[in-house]
């Protein structure tokens, strides 16, 4: 990730006026914004350009924005934020299966995207703050040795599988797990488990974080999609 004050933020979209007007609102924010309008730029403008966040259009020349996405994590992680006026797209980028950070429809407000930028940003902040052992967001703190949650000196201690279902969640605030991806996180082997047994432990999860007061619906279901820390 860029270390200059200036977040450097890589938009890609190939509506000229659009893209200009969110590289005007995220530098009145104090980002750098840069613009692409061909998904077949992206990857040799990111080969000598680092950036530390990319908006993506779905919708693009040359290369799709999803052909864009699947390539960038071949050997990156950057967070990537997809933009989509396709519905039927939605359900897709819910699960966020291609390794997309979070999405935006249009129409959108551009405040709601420079908005959901800084989340993203200081989500990854925090992740990168972490030590190898803990884990600490927003006054909770995760101890991957105890397999702990503690909030304001008071704890709670998991199993080791709910620790990783809800550390996976609370690593990526906002972000929807499908009830898949999540058995791919807590199952090497997940042959004979159903699905059905995540919601088992999320019910779990959410009885043992009340007890130290974290609101049972900070873990709450998406319908149709999975579940989410939030």
């Amino acid at each position: 990730m860029n270390t200059e004050a200036a977040k450097r933020i890589l938009i890609v979209e190939d509506e000229v006026k659009i893209a200009q007007l969110l590289a005007d609102y995220l530098a009145g924010s104090s980002f750098e914004p840069h613009q692409l309008h061909r998904g077949d730029e992206v990857q040799a403008w990111l080969a000598s350009h680092p950036c530390d966040l990319i908006l993506l259009d779905l919708m693009l020349p040359g290369l799709d924005g999803l052909e864009v996405c699947k390539q960038i994590r071949q050997h990156s992680n950057v967070p990537i934020i997809m933009i989509t006026a396709r519905v039927e797209e939605i359900d897709r980028l819910l699960g966020l299966e291609l390794g997309a950070d979070d999405y935006i429809c249009k129409p959108f407000s551009p405040r709601e995207v420079v908005a959901r930028v800084k989340a993203v940003i200081r989500r990854v902040v925090n992740q990168a703050s972490a030590n190898t052992n803990d884990i600490q967001i927003d006054g909770i703190r995760l101890d991957k040795e105890s397999f702990k949650v503690s909030k304001s000196g008071v704890h709670c201690d998991l199993t080791k599988v709910e620790f990783y279902l809800f550390s996976a969640m609370f690593k990526q605030p906002g972000r929807i797990f499908s009830r898949d991806q999540l058995m791919d996180i807590i199952y090497d082997d997940r042959h004979f488990v159903s699905d059905r047994t995540i919601d088992s432990h999320i019910k779990k999860v959410r009885k043992k974080l009340a007890s130290i007061g974290i609101e049972e619906s900070a873990v709450h279901s998406v319908y149709g999609a999975g579940y989410k820390y939030e």
